[in-house]
């Protein structure tokens, strides 16, 4: 941080809060390096503190009235047992500050999956936020001033039956598709690892098993790239006036240059979210842009224009916390 502004009774003399503003310069540091590489920096330091948190996100859309999942943050598990108790299942339950789905745990559908969840997402972050799931079409927009620069749905790793190959086989063609369509590393190969057997193995199948011709079969159910989770271009032409209006106010609210904005509708993006089941998620000031650039499915857009302008950007704080 380059303010005292943010350490309650900051003084230069003081040895004690100059520590902690060193720690908490490396701990940012090391997330920066580690989980940040490739992730974009047009938002000055007062929106990305804003926006920081899941917490600050279920702030922000209960603020401005916009549809989100009933949640509560916790750090011990008992309040997110009583929310359970309360809501019941389906639940999602994930760090409060995190990105890629990392620390994720979903759907959570009972309380053998609840309590494995709610202590290993403390391996990310000692706070946590618990909240209703809603099955849907998860999509990332990408908003600018007055512009909708990209729109993405997100799958997780699946492929389709032909009715005569094995999972095994079929993973092995889908990673040969995509090392063809040139997507590495960007979009991830699928591995056949114990976590993808483990998947299966829920769905009484397992990597030998011949799906029909048609049959989608997912593979994991997180849709981070890490995992083997591919994306699809949406044409912004499809979107509704009603919900292009809507990403518009969320940006604007924020005064952000730009805003990576994760949404989850039931039926999709092009009906009025008011007209349908539909659960704003997050917010990203540092949205990963890449990968809007590799779609497994759609068009390639041609993003240099929207680059220009955010290029084009000076800002005094970038790369500070």
């Amino acid at each position: 941080m380059s303010s005292s502004e943010n350490w309650p009774c900051t003084t230069k003399s003081n040895p004690e809060n100059k520590a902690m503003r060193s720690v908490n310069k490396l701990i940012y540091r090391w997330i920066e390096d580690k989980f940040m590489h490739g992730c974009s920096d047009y938002n000055s330091l007062e929106v990305r503190k804003k926006s920081r948190t899941k917490l600050q996100a279920r702030e922000s859309f209960a603020e401005h009235n916009i549809p989100h999942a009933r949640g509560t943050l916790f750090t011990n598990p008992w309040t997110a047992f009583r929310f359970v108790q309360q809501h019941g299942f389906p639940v999602v339950i994930k760090p409060n500050v995190s990105g890629y789905s990392r620390g994720s745990h979903f759907p959570i559908t009972n309380f053998r999956e609840f309590w494995k969840a709610v202590f290993l997402v403390k391996i990310w972050w000692p706070s946590s936020i618990i909240e209703e799931y809603l099955l849907g079409k998860n999509y990332r927009v990408v908003v600018i001033k007055d512009e909708i620069m990209s729109v993405i749905r997100r799958y997780p790793p699946f492929v389709v039956g032909d009715g005569e190959n094995t999972i095994s086989r079929l993973i092995d063609e889908e990673n040969r598709q995509r090392e063809e369509l040139g997507l590495l590393p960007v979009i991830h190969l699928i591995s056949k690892n114990r976590r993808i057997v483990t998947y299966l193995k829920k769905q009484n199948r397992s990597l030998s098993t011949v799906p029909a011709k048609g049959e989608e079969v997912f593979l994991y159910n997180k849709i981070a790239l890490a995992p083997g989770g591919v994306v699809e271009t949406i044409d912004k032409n499809t979107l509704s006036a009603k919900n292009r209006e809507l990403f518009f106010k969320i940006r604007e609210s924020f005064d952000a240059n730009i805003f990576g904005i994760d949404v989850i509708f039931e039926k999709g993006i092009e009906f009025d979210y008011d007209r349908q089941k539909c659960i704003f998620l997050e917010l990203n000031s540092r949205p990963f842009l890449e990968m809007h650039k590799y779609p497994r499915f759609g068009a390639k857009p041609d993003l240099d224009s929207y680059f220009a302008k955010l290029d084009a950007i000076q800002l005094a704080d970038s790369g500070i916390f």
